[in-house]
């Protein structure tokens, strides 16, 4: 994980104390005789004016975190807002991209203004996700490429005889290893493929020999290809076997964690830097309330691998789907989700909480609202047609913090809702993470709209 900045503080009494000291002495040393008007005018500056322009300076330098981030364009522009309407969106749109590809274009933009860790998804079937990567360079402290699998050889075979079976790495020919060097020259951005493990988890986990070469599989790969680390994702399966029920099987996979987190963290690279380990980032689900069930990864989980996982992937998105329509992603519940896993304050607060990266969905979703229901994902390419052609009002939905418009369907006739991120949803979600001192992960940046970035 990218180390978190340090909040400057402002300067102490004391220091301004010493300072009035300083200008004392340099008064004795101007004799016993009564200064002249001359020399009060210069005391005057010294000991007045000095200090105040001081403190102008330090106060625009190290201005709150909240009051830099307004220096972003979108906000000069007044586009951060709930009152929003469909034209608004696709003229400022356009007008930002015009402005982003001019060579005179401000530095301002390329300027990060969420100082906690930015994670980034890219996946190969939306390819935009790769120029935005290049583009906005500078946003970004991880990048995470979706190329790998980690899987048993014979998977199907394995499902109906519980066989053991040989591991497989596949995923290395989607790699873009002309992609990472271009990155690498505009950056120091961290570059760590997301690894899905799929082995069938009774025989992996239960087999110390398919742990060791999964754990050999996946360093070889990132010494060969010259990645930073991987994301590993791994829970959600697990769960979906059924598995984290079971005591046993719920400790191997801990287990598992922490020592794939220590090899990892063994293995020197050499960076711009200086030297540092391979990085292992987990990504976990959101308990969906405060009475965990037996496959919630919890707190505990949580304290048990912080040491071992340098961090945490919050999926804090899907809350709704085709069966039960509504926002991607209620504020509320993000607190709430927080909340859960991070609880009370003080130091051990701290440190897990640097090591969060919660989840922002740049994507939406089209839900139809009769005859069966139905709808699902949808991409900025989409939401900016569906405007285009429907010209809907925008309304904005306080409880959940997110934008929302209905059209419907020409040929059927059918009402739809459709969810999708807004500069000033997105900014309500930075601006909670910030208030918890975690990091945020983007899924994905194939799919949002340009100017998102420019909050980052």
């Amino acid at each position: 994980m990218a180390k978190r900045r340090e909040r400057r503080v402002p300067p102490s009494s004391d220091r301004r104390e010493d300072g009035g000291e300083s200008s004392k002495r340099t008064i004795r040393r101007g004799g016993d005789s009564a200064p002249s008007p001359q020399i009060n005018i210069v005391l005057f500056l010294i000991v007045v004016i000095a200090p105040a322009v001081a403190v102008l300076v330090y106060r625009t330098k190290y201005a709150p975190v909240t009051s830099r981030i307004l220096s972003a364009y979108v906000h000069q522009q007044g586009l951060v807002k709930a009152d929003v309407n469909y034209q608004e969106i696709l003229t400022e749109l356009k007008r930002f991209q015009e402005i982003q590809e001019n060579s005179k274009v401000s530095t301002n933009m390329s300027q990060r203004h969420y100082t906690y860790p930015v994670l980034a998804y890219i996946t190969p079937w939306n390819n935009k996700g790769y120029d935005i990567a290049k583009n906005f360079n500078s946003k970004f402290t991880h990048l995470s490429p979706v190329w790998y699998d980690l899987r048993s050889l014979n998977f199907l075979k394995m499902a109906f005889w519980s066989q053991g079976a040989n591991l497989v790495l596949e995923g290395r020919h989607n790699a873009d290893v002309g992609w990472i060097s271009e990155l690498r020259m505009k950056g120091n951005v961290w570059v760590l493929p997301r690894v899905v493990l799929e082995a069938f988890p009774k025989e992996f986990l239960r087999k110390k020999k398919q742990r060791d070469k999964a754990i050999d599989m996946i360093i070889t790969e990132c010494k060969e290809m010259d990645y930073d680390g991987i994301v590993l994702e791994s829970w959600s399966r697990w769960a979906a076997y059924g598995i984290l029920h079971d005591p046993d099987m719920r400790n191997m996979a801990l287990q598992f964690i922490k020592q794939l987190g220590q090899a990892m963290h063994s293995v020197s690279l050499e960076r711009n830097n200086g030297k540092q380990g391979l990085q292992l980032i987990y990504v976990i689900g959101p308990p969906r309330s405060e009475m965990l069930e037996e496959h919630d990864f919890g707190p505990a989980d949580l304290r048990s691998l912080s040491d071992y996982v340098d961090g945490f992937s919050l999926m804090t998105y899907d809350f709704s789907g085709p069966q039960n329509p509504g926002p991607n992603a209620p504020l509320k519940w993000i607190h709430s989700t927080l909340q859960i896993l991070l609880g009370g304050t003080g130091k051990t607060h701290q440190n897990l909480a640097q090591k969060i990266l919660l989840g922002i969905n740049f994507y939406g979703n089209d839900f139809a609202l009769s005859r069966g229901g139905g709808g699902g994902a949808i991409t900025g390419t989409d939401y900016l047609s569906l405007l285009d052609k429907h010209k809907p009002e925008l309304q904005w939905e306080k409880n959940s913090g997110e934008h929302l418009f209905f059209y419907s369907d020409d040929h059927h006739h059918v009402k739809h809702a459709v969810f999708y991120p807004s500069l000033m949803s997105i900014f309500l979600r930075l601006e909670e993470a910030r208030s918890w001192g975690v990091g945020i992960s983007i899924w994905e940046i194939g799919q949002g709209l340009d100017y998102f970035y420019d909050l980052l």
